[in-house]
């Protein structure tokens, strides 16, 4: 979590107990430091610690930019003042979590210290008037374990939303032309999302694979680690040239200032190195650079959603929905000729041949099972959404490639949102429940969340609390 520094503002207004107010903002800093949650705080500038003066308001804005925050956190410590949580919020253009502690019952007077909760009711109407998304977390106690997890489900978010508007992707050739599946609006990307593209043609990579091969450090060093890790089916002049372009396309990317890859992953490749770049794409693909197939730009943007999601714990992996199980209603095999990351395989993989090429350098293992998220963004005709939900890995016959049979709740619905659109035969997994930081995160990128499990009522539900 440390990659992400939430803008710590807890407000109060001032009918209210101060001193209650700074009481919960000092019991909250502590709960934050015991979670290992990164922050800036405002205590340097607002006397007592607390967001309620529109002059403290200008300087707290002024730093937590200087800071470069990912995230806005308002604990209401009493009812707070919602004007200046919208304004500072509407400023800085980046999620906003809101909470309030639990409300003491009243005293022997009658009297009421807080009114946290009525609080929040004004600060969610303002922010709406204002045009501000936010992420509620319910009105709980620092000690439930609600709290905990509303704040780790929006870091994750935040993380989301960073990696989201800080995309740019290295195109690597044109897509093939059969794949007319793939094509994207590199234009309306940038002026929507500044989705940002680095279009380079197969020949500057192939440039960097001769040269790679040439300075050979780095391209034994991946020759062993595949020799350690993988079953080696290939020749040692192939997997040079495996290795070689692993390095290239690594140094691209970082040439270009790229978090992603789509690669055209046949045929020209094919005659410049005769061989599949799938090893190579798995290789990267561990690391962390997501690589995806036939120049499929959503499918990145995809795959870097999902990363951040995780938290970068856990890897991802870029498949075809391809073929019904045999005997399960609702079983579907995930496939493709060998991009996944190791991390994913259930067995040691082998670098082998693909399916329905000749060439040299697929990856070949079946994926562990369990649970999992998968998603799609995806968008034509000037629409964009998040195709996601949940499946899980399940038996199922042997196939090429890197694959794993998945059973989802109900594949057939599954099925005609995919054949209607805007979605396409590819798909992101990961082994987590990514799905409710996903969902929430689409509020802050103006994308639509279109999950296939109808289960919206219960992903908001687990955001919120309960």
């Amino acid at each position: 979590m440390e990659n992400i520094v939430l803008g710590f503002a807890p407000t109060r207004r001032s009918i209210f107990s101060a001193p209650d107010a700074v009481k919960y903002a000092e019991l909250t800093r502590s709960k934050l430091k015991e979670l290992g949650v990164c922050f800036t705080d405002i205590n340097d500038i607002a006397e007592d610690g607390l967001l309620h003066d529109d002059a403290d308001r200008i300087k707290i804005a002024a730093k937590f930019k200087e800071k470069k925050i990912d995230g806005l956190f308002f604990p209401h410590g009493n009812f707070g003042t919602e004007y200046e949580v919208a304004r500072l919020a509407k400023e800085l253009n980046v999620p906003v979590l809101l909470w309030g502690p639990r409300d003491e019952s009243p005293d022997e007077n009658g009297i009421r210290l807080r009114d946290s909760q009525c609080g929040l009711f004004a600060t969610g109407k303002v922010l709406r008037r204002f045009q501000v998304p936010f992420t509620y977390l319910t009105n709980c106690r620092l000690e439930d374990p609600e709290f905990e997890r509303g704040i780790r489900n929006f870091i994750a978010v935040c993380n989301v939303v960073k990696a989201y508007r800080n995309i740019r992707i290295l195109q690597i050739g044109p897509r093939p032309y059969d794949f007319w599946s793939t094509m994207c609006n590199e234009g309306e990307l940038l002026e929507r999302f500044n989705i940002q593209l680095a279009p380079i043609p197969i020949p500057e990579l192939t440039l960097e694979v001769r040269k790679a091969k040439e300075e050979k450090a780095e391209v034994l060093k991946v020759m062993e680690y595949c020799k350690e890790n993988f079953e080696v089916a290939v020749k040692d002049s192939e997997l040079e040239s495996i290795a070689a372009l692993k390095v290239a396309m690594r140094k691209l990317a970082n040439q270009y200032g790229c978090n992603a890859v789509a690669i055209q992953c046949w045929n020209a490749l094919q005659g410049e190195l005769g061989i599949m770049p799938c090893a190579a794409n798995s290789l990267l693909n561990e690391e962390g650079l997501p690589v995806v197939c036939e120049t499929d730009i959503h499918g990145a943007v995809t795959a870097i959603m999902c990363e951040a999601a995780g938290m970068d714990k856990a890897r991802t992996f870029f498949a075809d929905w391809t073929v019904r199980h045999p005997d399960n209603e609702n079983g579907e095999l995930l496939q493709h000729c060998g991009p996944w990351p190791i991390s994913c395989a259930a067995c040691k993989p082998k670098i082998g041949y693909p399916l329905a090429f000749r060439h040299p350098g697929a990856v070949e293992a079946e994926a562990k099972q369990g649970d999992m998220t998968l998603c799609r963004f995806d968008g034509d005709n000037g629409e964009y959404s998040l195709l996601l939900g949940n499946a899980k890995g399940i038996p199922g016959p042997y196939t090429k490639g890197t694959y794993v049979w998945v059973e989802v709740k109900n594949l057939k619905k599954l099925e005609a949102k995919i054949v209607e659109g805007p979605y396409i035969h590819h798909c992101v997994g990961i082994h987590e429940n990514v799905v409710p930081v996903l969902y929430e995160a689409c509020k802050y990128i103006g994308v639509k969340p279109d999950l296939y499990d109808d289960n919206e009522e219960e992903v908001k539900a687990y955001i919120r609390g309960e």
